[in-house]
This record gives C-alpha cells, sequence and structure tokens, in this order.
C-alpha cells in the first residue's frame, strides 16, 4: 500500500478487541431490521458426493447475493450517527462494493466505490443501481485501494476498509452465529467449518462466533493457489504480500493481507487450505447439479477445500460457506461450456 493509503488506515484506531461476541449479537439487531436469516441446509446428493454431511451457509441468497452486505449495515448505521464525513469511499472487486453502496442508499449517505480495471461488470452495474459513483482504477484490487487514499483526502470521504473495520466483521460474523444455532437445533454439531478468505472479514467473524461458542469445531479458511497471501502470511506467522493474484475467482483475488484480520486469523484458525482454479470450477459444477445452486468462485471455495480433504473428512459433519453467487454470464458460459 501507498504512503498515502497507510495514512488513512492509521486516522481510524481500531483494536481487535472491538471484535466481539458481544459486539456481533448487537450487530444482530441492526442487521435484521433489513435482512433474514439466510438458510443452513444440508443436500443428500452432496453429502453422498462428498462422503461427509456437508450443511451449506447460504449467503448467497442475501439481496446483494453475497455475505458483506451484514457488514454494511452494520457499519452504515454506526457511521450514519456519527456523521463524521461527507460520504464514504471503499476498493472493491464487487461484492463489498455493493455492501457499502445498498446500506448508503438506505441511509442516503453518497458513496464512492473504486474497482479495477476490466472488474466483473454485472457487479459494477449492481453497484452502480443502488446509487454509487463508480470509479475505475488500476489492474487489480490493490491498486484501486490506492486512488482510493488519494480520493477520500481530496473529498473528505470516510474510506471503510474492506477487512480493518469491527463494525464490518461484527456485521458479517452474524452469519456465523446463525450456523451454530441451526446446527443446535437439529443436534448436530460441526466438526469443521470452511470459509473462503478475500478479505478476511468472514473468516473473523467465523473464528469469533465459533471460538466462543461451538469451540471443538475445527475452522479451515480457503484460498486460491494464485493467490495465497494469507496462506503464505499464516505459514509466516506475519504480513507477506504476493506480487499477482491470477484467479477467476474475484472474491478471493488479494495481495496484500490485513495486518487486522491476520492477528484474528493467526489466533483463532486451524488450517489454511489452497485450491486452484480447476478445482474451484469443478467445485461450481457439483454445487450446481447437487443442490441447484449457482455460486460464484469464492463461493464455491470453500465446497473445493472439502473435496480435496475428502478422506480425512470423511463421516463427519461440515459446514460450507457459500459466501457468494455473484457468478457473471460470460464466466457461467465458460464454466459449463
Amino acid at each position: 500500500m501507498t504512503e498515502a493509503g497507510t495514512l488513512l488506515l492509521e486516522k481510524v484506531l481500531i483494536s481487535t478487541k472491538d471484535v466481539s461476541l458481544e459486539n456481533i449479537r448487537a450487530a444482530r439487531d441492526i442487521v435484521y431490521r433489513t435482512l433474514k436469516p439466510t438458510p443452513t441446509m444440508a443436500y443428500p446428493l452432496l453429502d453422498a458426493e462428498l462422503g461427509a454431511r456437508a450443511w451449506l451457509k447460504h449467503e448467497n441468497h442475501l439481496p446483494t447475493g453475497a455475505f458483506k452486505v451484514r457488514g454494511g449495515l452494520n457499519f452504515m448505521h454506526h457511521f450514519a450517527a456519527a456523521k463524521t464525513h461527507n460520504g464514504v469511499i471503499t476498493a472493491t472487486r464487487g461484492n463489498h462494493g455493493q455492501s457499502v453502496a445498498l446500506a448508503a442508499q438506505l441511509h442516503s449517505i453518497p458513496a464512492t466505490i473504486v474497482v479495477p480495471f476490466g472488474n466483473n461488470p454485472e457487479k459494477n452495474e449492481a453497484m452502480k443501481a443502488y446509487g454509487a459513483r463508480l470509479v475505475e482504477y488500476g489492474r487489480d484490487f490493490d491498486e484501486a485501494r490506492e486512488e482510493v487514499a488519494r480520493l477520500a483526502e481530496a473529498e473528505n470521504l470516510r474510506f471503510i476498509h474492506s477487512a480493518n473495520e469491527p463494525h464490518l466483521i461484527n456485521g458479517v460474523g452474524t452469519y456465523a452465529m446463525e450456523i451454530i444455532e441451526t446446527l443446535q437445533e437439529r443436534g448436530q454439531q460441526a466438526d469443521a467449518v470452511f470459509v473462503p478468505i478475500g478479505m478476511g472479514s468472514g473468516l473473523c467473524g467465523v473464528i469469533t462466533a465459533f471460538r466462543a461458542l461451538s469451540p471443538q469445531t475445527k475452522i479451515f479458511g480457503v484460498q486460491a493457489e494464485a493467490a495465497p497471501s494469507y496462506y503464505l502470511s499464516w505459514r509466516a506467522g506475519k504480513v507477506v504480500g504476493t506480487e499477482t493474484a491470477e484467479t477467476f475467482a474475484d472474491g478471493v483475488a488479494t495481495r496484500a493481507p490485513s495486518d487486522f484480520t491476520l492477528e484474528i486469523i493467526l489466533n483463532g484458525v486451524d488450517e489454511i487450505v489452497l485450491v486452484n482454479d480447476d478445482e474451484i470450477r469443478d467445485a461450481i459444477r457439483l454445487l450446481w447439479r447437487t443442490t441447484h445452486n449457482l455460486v460464484e468462485g469464492a463461493g464455491a471455495a470453500a465446497t473445493a477445500a472439502t473435496i480435496k480433504l475428502r478422506e480425512q473428512l470423511a463421516g463427519k459433519t461440515v459446514v460450507n460457506v457459500i459466501s457468494g453467487g455473484n457468478l457473471d454470464s460470460a464466466t457461467v458460459a465458460q464454466i459449463f461450456s
């Protein structure tokens, strides 16, 4: 990140202590004013394929098609009360941007979204449909984020980092509580939960809720082989960036990890698994065939990792987080051709 981007983050004082079960519970009251809990469902055909009892957490059923909207709603509630800036701004590949745009629209807050050139055109259109100003800049997410730093300073906009925001993590952590409660209602506990990693907010929410309420569950993060920054950082115990993030699964295509989410991940994850793009495509096709849910690359990553580890998971109760379903038409055609 540029010096300007670093200084921008330092203006917002945050602590991992602000991410807590108590704050996730408080976020539920805010999130549920707009959303309903998403289904946690099992499918016999999928179980037969995986050799495990697999529960899918359907965050692809949310209005924006992804889990991020939970965090956007919680963040924007608190921002609207404080009114510290002229509006908000963020960088995104799409799901976080849709979350910010929708939540800002609900509160009549101006939102600017910066995306890299060549970004998913359907996600771009969705963000504009929610009333956001869309700016295209840079070759990838991380370069887009550098332009955010410049615009935020020039226009007095509150930079919403897609990970370094406790309100976002507490908001998305509400889905983790829903998983735990649904399984408890059915007299079950998860042996393992698999969560895709983009910038880590979803995994941090799962860690916070599961370590408090279901500590026996093994927590797996999942990344693409061609975008392994969190995997490398987990192995090294410190932030390790990569030069490229060449995966079609744009929800996990990040080069520069967040030190904020990495701290929570290092203290709470059991393992991070890498899957390649072919394995993700196979998982997308499997999920369509066995559940008739069309999911995006990041949304299929958890199932791809479960397939990869099927021998050690045989007979166990496993949760796959379907983080999003925003697959553009061109990619759908390519995957199913």
